[in-house]
């Protein structure tokens, strides 16, 4: 609940949050998009041209209508209808460089928005476990979804109109002088009232924009996280809190866009009314001229609809500004995760493992705590040398370092001290994937994909035959029931495996390591979740699996690991014995007392 406390007085810090960004109140957050858009300056500058066309088409308008006006009442009909006539060649042209503008932008923003979001994707997953213990997923997804879809919506369709406003009231004004020179003296003393509120309050709507989108990133991460654990949800009765939680995080994320609104519409209002009250005045004006015969009624009619124009590009621009500064800070906000740093890096050279992979993994005085937890030691030097073909097993109380081993192994996080070796060759000089691609893991919670039983199996190796999946699945004692699912290996299997049992997802995932085929396997409790028929069965199959290939197991249920070729002792992130079954009980340690507990007690209990 004390994620509810905070949601109600201040915003979620955004990860990577600087100062820097704190003090940011200008749109230049933007020109991050640049890298994105350079490799399509073909199209911008055909959006461009387009743009412009589309500018000065409109600005040509009513200089026809003045044409028209100041010719209505002469004797030769042929030349009225000329002018007619290019009023309406001058409206199709307009009409075409619109829809050929909007072909160009949408499609512009859609292909640089789809590049940004791959790029930002491809960030994320590789980021280390560091990095999500610093940003809940569903934030993540919001700034992929939400923040993205702002920018497409900017570059699609508000920069351009922006810029058409922008060239129109530029261009509108330079006519509006040449025009009437003192009607065009009267609009710009209203120019500097209308542009104060536009930058006084346009601030303001920047600052609010980006708190409302912290907000609505963070109230998806409450739901991401909720929904992914709603089964434990409703175990627990928690519904009516998650609830509450969730409500009072969309309430104050309805809050800051409800405060957002009335600022823009209170700029929006103060700007029209500036505006219009300025082109009464002129029209006032230019209604005496035209009675004192100083000029005619085309003219004051061609500089009326120059001064709508004007007007209304800088009503535009007023709203767009707000939507600009809301795509500011997305950009910002997805800049963020492009430019987060991670622990643990891939080397700017890295080495080669021999050829082929033994599996010689090798702990060098390793000692390591986790970047969340920096006061507890995880593992306290650790020294382990685990020969090619080897089967390891780790026992000991949670907490105890076991499947911190494994995490290492993988290089999900890199030692605080010492070295961690495969083959030989260090951990850290060697590219992640080049060696993660060795390695098969069964993790203690099987992940399992929305999508056929045949693809979470074929995960482990997506180059694999059907044969080899079904081969796969029949070791792992999965083939049955597979095939009793209404489409066999081809039945959806729902998001996160909702649709198969616990045991059942476990098996799927030891297919996908048996498919695999990988010189080094790591079993993370990867019976804990089978019946005994079930474990039995894939015993076998880790048993024929392991031969030949470097297995580490992590267990808790001893009867699992009394075959490993060694079994390692952990408490409290140290090593304190290994040996064999048989030594360690005979030792009558720590090893020996859990045995004492599954083995003995269990019998008594039963």
């Amino acid at each position: 609940m004390a994620r509810t406390q905070t949601a109600q007085t201040s915003p979620p810090p955004a990860p990577g949050a600087t100062e820097e960004r704190a003090r940011s109140k200008e749109i230049g957050g933007l020109q991050a998009l640049w890298p994105f858009m350079a490799p399509y300056r073909g199209l911008i500058i055909a959006s461009g041209l387009a743009l412009v066309l589309t500018a000065c088409v409109s600005l040509t308008l009513p200089l026809a209508v003045r044409r028209v006006v100041d010719n209505f009442r002469v004797q030769d009909g042929a030349i009225l209808d000329q002018y007619f006539l290019a009023a309406l060649a001058i409206a199709g042209l307009l009409a075409i460089g619109t829809g050929l503008r909007y072909a160009l932008v949408t499609r512009l923003g859609e292909r640089v928005v789809a590049d940004i979001r791959k790029a930002v994707f491809d960030r994320v997953i590789g980021m280390s476990p560091v990095f999500f213990e610093k940003i809940m997923t569903g934030e993540v997804l919001s700034r992929i979804t939400t923040d993205t879809t702002l920018i497409q919506s900017v570059l699609g369709s508000s920069i351009s109109i922006a810029l058409r406003n922008a060239l129109i009231f530029v261009g509108g004004l330079i006519l509006m002088l040449l025009t009437s020179g003192k009607l065009t003296g009267m609009v710009m003393l209203i120019v500097p009232a209308v542009v104060v509120p536009i930058l006084v309050l346009g601030r303001r709507l920047r600052k609010l924009s980006r708190e409302n989108q912290d907000w609505i990133a963070a109230s998806s991460g409450n739901a991401s996280e909720a929904l992914g654990a709603v089964q434990t949800v409703q175990a627990f009765t928690h519904e009516a809190a998650s609830r509450k939680q969730f409500a009072d995080m969309t309430e104050t994320a309805f809050d800051v866009s409800r405060h957002r609104i009335r600022v823009r519409a209170v700029m929006t209002v103060i700007v029209i009314f500036l505006v219009f009250t300025g082109i009464v005045g002129v029209l006032w004006m230019g209604a005496r001229d035209v009675r004192d015969g100083v000029m005619t009624e085309g003219t004051l009619i061609q500089f009326v609809i120059y001064s709508v124009m004007v007007a209304g590009s800088v009503a535009a621009l007023s709203e767009i500004w707000g939507e600009l500064q809301r795509a500011a800070g997305a950009t910002e906000r997805l800049v963020e995760l492009l430019n987060s740093t991670d622990t643990v890096k891939d080397p700017a050279n890295p080495a080669q493992l021999p050829t082929p992979v033994r599996g010689h993994i090798e702990f060098r005085d390793v000692s390591f705590r986790y970047p969340a937890r920096p006061d507890t030691v995880a593992l306290d030097d650790i020294s382990l040398d685990i020969s090619p073909g080897e089967t390891v097993a780790f026992v000991g109380p949670s907490g105890a370092g076991k499947t911190t081993i494994i995490q290492l192994i993988q290089r999900f996080y890199d030692p605080d001290r010492g070295q961690i070796l495969l083959d030989g060759v260090a951990l850290p000089s060697l590219a992640r994937d080049a060696f993660r691609r060795h390695i098969a893991l069964v993790p203690q919670d099987p992940v399992i994909f929305g999508g056929t039983a045949r693809e979470n199996i074929r995960f482990g190796r997506p180059e694999a035959t059907d044969a080899e999946v079904e081969a796969a699945a029949r070791a792992a004692a999965a083939h049955e029931f597979i095939s009793l699912l209404p489409e066999g290996y081809e039945s959806q299997v729902g998001e996160r495996g909702v649709m198969l049992s616990g045991g059942q997802k476990q098996r799927i995932a030891i297919a996908r390591a048996i498919l695999r085929d990988a010189p080094v396997l790591l079993l993370d409790e990867a019976t804990s979740a089978l019946d005994a028929e079930s474990e039995r069965a894939v015993q076998r199959a880790v048993d024929e699996l392991s031969a030949g290939r470097t297995t580490l197991i992590v267990a808790h249920r001893l009867a699992t690991v009394k075959k490993a070729d060694r079994i390692v002792v952990m408490d409290q992130g140290r090593i304190v014995a290994h040996g064999s079954h048989d030594q360690l009980v005979a030792q009558d340690g720590l090893y020996a007392r859990l045995a004492r507990l599954q083995f003995t007690d269990g019998l008594a209990a039963e």
